[in-house]
């Protein structure tokens, strides 16, 4: 099952065990008894520990929520072949799946369609790092570990000029990657 799907059942059947006991509390009825004693009155969702929601990683720019663990380059590039050239292309320029890198400069030129890629929209390393551990590879999202999701970040971001070769990504080291378009985004006004 999906995260997405996850979540929407997780916050359907939360919100449909609240709204059953509001009813049930408006009407009068003893229901709201039952209900708050059994919060899977209706068979949906399951109560959720810290263990289930450990596996989702959310990290912020500045690196905070990034797991531990570490990878390398020449790590990322084994995985690559293994788990995401099908799909990307032997060489990141996509196929099946996106395009990885490449397109520096064509979100603000005049002539021709933009390029989205890492390399050219992703105003955050981390950004990546989340991206991958929760929706790749395709065919089964989130069964990566931290250390080959960190391995992969490592190697698109070398394939993409942004890191050198003997990089080590990790919880400290990758919040502190300058990506190329970071400085084109404009934080809103709020």
């Amino acid at each position: 099952m999906s995260i997405t799907t996850k979540q929407t059942l997780i916050a359907f059947a939360v919100g449909l065990a609240c709204t059953s006991g509001f009813a049930a509390q408006a009407e009068g009825s003893t229901a709201t008894s039952a209900s708050a004693e059994s919060p899977h009155h209706y068979g949906f969702g399951t109560n959720v520990g810290p263990e289930e929601l450990k596996q989702f990683v959310s990290p912020l720019p500045d690196g905070r929520g990034l797991p531990k663990g570490s990878g390398t380059v020449m790590q990322g590039e084994k995985l690559y072949t293994q788990q995401c050239l099908a799909c990307h292309g032997a060489n990141l320029e996509g196929g099946i799946g996106d395009r990885l890198i490449g397109g520096r400069g064509t979100l603000a030129a005049k002539s021709g369609p933009p390029v989205k890629t890492v390399e050219s929209y992703w105003p955050y390393s981390t950004t990546l790092f989340d991206y991958v551990k929760r929706a790749m590879p395709f065919t089964s999202p989130n069964s990566l570990s931290n250390d080959e999701v960190y391995a992969l970040t490592a190697y698109i971001l070398y394939k993409a000029n942004i890191v050198p070769q003997d990089a080590n990504m990790n919880q400290d080291t990758l919040a502190k990657v300058k990506m190329p378009n970071r400085d084109g985004f404009k934080p809103a006004d709020r």
